[in-house]
């Protein structure tokens, strides 16, 4: 079978969020299962391609989009994963794939995917896109009558691509916003519904949040048209790449360690609490966050904690990620007011984030919504015991400690409000000083499988199942 993903970010070339992980890692799965799955990204000027062998597949193509002509270019590098690298002067330009200009980027990206293959040799029967930085392409593959089978994955619902009637108009789109299905709801002025609308097989990244973004409350103004589609709706959970995310080989760790030789953790723990000018104490309860700094991630009620998380508690929390403004400020005030117990680190840092998984006691992630999650799945690889609210992803990957912590992977709350958060992390600090059982613990979660094996084994069903008309 031959499988082509389309994306705007890819791990290792580009990588913003969990996004370029999945991009990543799930074509390496699906190739091991005996398939050609390839990827196609925008080739941004802040790709490093020194040392890598690209080719050049096809010098000039002319797209025109509403009277906007642009002139695009197809490369091939040949890796783990072979990639097909759009290149142009809107990609070439951008340093980072999101931000300013975002919109005509990626609606350029889309006209360029379909104009690359009807020019490329090697032929895919499935297209399958991610994120709105790719919706368009099912709609236009639907009428170029190519024949491709197009499925649309949503990483995040909340995230869509809006744009105003004066975008609208400028590149002419409005006969495909107007071009709909018999009996479809009137998708908004966004790139996301276009890619529910008309692909072929929409997934999402769980099967909980396929179910979620059905209502009112976590479908983001597109619940309408989601259950429009709900029988082409799928929800397949993330899987983890375990070569990457393997605390016995990691490079970026103090020392390296498995199940079996847990002591040699302790090292990560005053490494990290060195780095974070933290006291090296191995008694307090060391929480580590890695985290988008919003809302979606729970950052407001854990700002909104402090006083009663650092005024009860004995433990240290260290926090690593970048967001809004607002909360880098807030946070910048805690860290002085909660010296010695709080580090905040505003930035993307992979070394420390390992450094973090590797070394902190409980890894925290009080979402308001979580289509999947990684960081609860890297957690565990490494040894830190998740405390997560149930929602999304984190719903079906981390099931609830028992009493006596016998059974379960983490700590479980429901309400999206401090005082639930609290009541965890409580449950937490206290489960932690009975050493022997909490070993056990993480000698269990290190043995959970999150490869992305079984969840290849999935899409690799689901593409039959639309190749054959069997959905």
């Amino acid at each position: 079978m031959k499988v082509l993903f389309v994306a705007a970010e890819m791990a290792p070339l580009v990588k913003v969020g969990g996004l370029a992980d999945v991009i990543g890692s799930l074509p390496k799965a699906l190739n091991q299962l005996s398939h050609d799955v390839r990827v196609m990204i925008p080739k941004y000027g802040s790709i490093d391609l020194k040392g890598r062998k690209v080719l050049p597949v096809v010098d000039r193509i002319d797209i025109n989009i509403g009277g906007l002509n642009k002139q695009i270019s197809v490369e091939f590098l040949e890796d783990r994963v072979k990639v097909y690298l759009i290149g142009g002067e809107d990609f070439e330009g951008a340093n980072e794939p999101y931000g300013e200009g975002e919109l005509q980027r990626f609606l350029i990206f889309c006209h360029a995917v379909v104009g690359a293959l009807r020019r490329i040799e090697w032929q895919p029967q499935i297209v399958h896109c991610h994120d709105w930085h790719t919706a368009l392409v099912p709609f236009l593959l639907k009428k170029s009558g190519d024949g491709y089978v197009s499925f649309f994955s949503i990483h995040n619902l909340a995230y869509q691509g809006a744009f105003d009637a004066e975008f609208l108009s400028r590149y002419g789109l409005a006969q495909l916003w107007y071009s709909l299905p018999p009996e479809a709801p009137q998708p908004r002025l966004n790139f996301m519904g276009q890619g529910i609308l008309w692909a072929d097989v929409v997934t999402t990244v769980s099967r909980t949040y396929a179910r979620e973004i059905l209502t009112p409350e976590l479908g983001e103004g597109l619940d309408a048209l989601l259950r429009f589609r709900k029988e082409r709706l799928f929800g397949i959970i993330n899987g983890l790449d375990v070569e990457e995310y393997d605390p016995l080989t990691d490079r970026f760790l103090a020392a390296n360690y498995d199940a079996r030789a847990l002591d040699r953790r302790m090292v990560n723990r005053f490494a990290l609490q060195k780095e974070a000018g933290l006291p090296q104490d191995a008694s307090v309860v060391l929480i580590g966050m890695v985290s988008r700094l919003d809302e979606q991630k729970g950052i407001d009620i854990v700002v909104e904690s402090f006083p009663s998380l650092f005024g009860e508690f004995s433990v240290q929390m260290v926090i690593l990620g970048k967001g809004k403004d607002y909360y880098h400020g807030l946070l910048q005030r805690a860290v002085k007011k909660y010296r010695h117990r709080l580090t905040v680190r505003i930035a993307f840092d992979e070394r420390f984030a390992h450094l973090i998984y590797g070394g902190c006691d409980v890894f925290l992630m009080p979402s308001r919504f979580e289509p999947c999650g990684l960081g609860q799945l890297i957690a565990m690889r490494y040894g830190a015991v998740p405390i997560v609210r149930y929602t999304g992803g984190l719903a079906e990957t981390v099931d609830d400690l028992s009493e006596d912590l016998s059974s379960g992977t983490g700590f479980v709350f429901h309400e999206y409000d401090p005082k639930a958060m609290l009541a965890a992390i409580k449950r937490a600090v206290f489960a932690h000083r009975n050493r022997q059982a909490w070993r056990e613990v993480m000698a269990r979660i290190m043995s959970q499988d999150f490869s992305w094996q079984a969840s290849a084994k999935k899409y690799e069903e689901l593409y039959y199942r639309a190749l054959e008309g069997r959905l």
